[in-house]
């Protein structure tokens, strides 16, 4: 499966996860994308260069403010039947004010705060991205480099020792 997909700077690009600006039925941002890396996860298909990741930034901050275990969700993803069912017992897991204007502001200006912009710069450089204005955080620099923003090519991108 790997090497029939886009490779970046870290590894294999996927290009069929959500968004992290696509929002949940209950309104949380990036809990789709969350829920889809699971269930990758779980069928063996999450390549490595996303499983470096996985439970943790976006995914941990997620949890984190819900105050939840990532691995519950993972469970909760392999041992329910539908998305129904799943989505049933997130509600359970979770607490009752989600606080998701909270979480939602988070995930828009992650990568904002003075030492996010550095890390952010960091990053636009390393892709052949060090001019582009109108990357802002973090969820921008994923939907860029999973082609939902266009204009990065990764062939065309610096290369780096790994």
């Amino acid at each position: 499966m790997e090497d029939k997909e886009p490779l970046g700077p870290t590894g294999v690009i996927l290009t069929d996860l959500p968004s992290p600006y696509v929002p949940h039925s209950c309104g949380l941002l990036h809990l789709p994308r969350f829920l889809a890396k699971c269930e990758k996860h779980l069928d063996g298909g999450l390549p490595k260069s996303y499983r470096r990741n996985f439970r943790k930034g976006f995914d941990g901050f997620l949890c984190l403010h819900l105050g939840i275990d990532p691995d519950d969700v993972v469970e909760i993803v392999k041992t329910s039947s539908d998305e129904q069912e799943r989505d049933r017992r997130l509600a359970e897991l979770f607490p009752d004010d989600l606080q998701v204007h909270i979480w939602n502001r988070k995930v828009v200006q992650m990568g904002m705060s003075e030492m996010g912009r550095e890390r952010l710069e960091e990053v636009k450089e390393s892709m052949g991205l060090k001019d582009r204005t109108d990357i802002l955080c973090f969820a921008d620099m994923i939907d860029v480099d999973e082609g939902r923003i266009p204009g990065y090519d990764p062939a065309k991108a610096p290369k780096t020792e790994t």
